[in-house]
């Protein structure tokens, strides 16, 4: 009777022993499991926060650019269509519909490269544009000739520099390359600015044709009332 209860014992052990050895298994698998779920997770998280980070790797002065470029831009194309209507001087004319052309190319590309960097970029000109154009809109002939022009050559040169500034010094490759593209257009274009310019006597003359005509005026009235 003994040695039978023995040789149950062992067999009940027998049977138990390959429970146990898959109970560690089990939990081993279920820890690996979890484990490669948690780095799928941390790898997507990671992917995902590259991608987000992506649209806002761009430097302060990178995306002061994009903004102040597409501003300008949009403000030589609705200058360029006034010069076409309300200019007396056919060289005049001919200069805004080449602002409406070249600006209007520019923009788009710009436009395009901005949302591909996650930017949206300003729908219409800045208050300081809308008053240049507000104020030309009051003049016209001669006089509007020569404000336009003005403010052509004044415009061409400062954003000239920014390009080039930012052609040389911009830290993301594809908006210094945009940049750098289109510094010969804007060359193109103060060098005919300055010359249509001169062409209409505005050249080198400071502020408003009106507030210039005023002054010169005053002037004559006084050296008049002096004789």
């Amino acid at each position: 009777m003994s040695n039978r209860t023995v040789t149950m014992m062992g067999i009940f052990a027998l049977a138990a022993m390959p429970a146990l050895a898959q109970s560690p298994t089990s939990s081993g698998q279920s820890s690996t499991s979890g484990s490669s779920k948690s780095d799928q997770s941390s790898s997507s998280r990671d992917k995902t926060g590259s991608s987000m980070s992506g649209s806002g790797q761009l430097s302060a002065a990178d995306r002061h650019f994009v903004m102040e470029a597409a501003s300008g831009g949009m403000a030589e194309v609705e200058l360029g269509k006034l010069a076409t209507q309300k200019a007396s001087n056919d060289e005049v004319k001919s200069f805004g519909q080449m602002m409406v052309d070249d600006h209007s190319k520019a923009n788009d590309e710009l436009k395009s490269l901005a949302s591909s960097k996650g930017i949206t970029v300003p729908s219409e000109p800045d208050a300081k544009d809308k008053a240049t154009v507000s104020r030309l809109e009051k003049l016209s002939g001669e006089q509007f000739d020569r404000a336009y022009m003005q403010a052509m050559t004044k415009d061409h040169k400062k954003d000239l520099a920014e390009f080039k500034k930012e052609s040389t010094s911009g830290k993301d490759q594809e908006i210094k390359d945009w940049a750098g593209k289109t510094v010969p257009t804007l060359e193109k274009h103060l060098q005919h600015a300055e010359q249509t310019a001169s062409a209409v006597g505005a050249s080198g003359a400071k502020g408003t044709v009106g507030s210039s005509s005023s002054s010169s005026q005053k002037k004559g009235t006084t050296n008049s009332g002096g004789k």
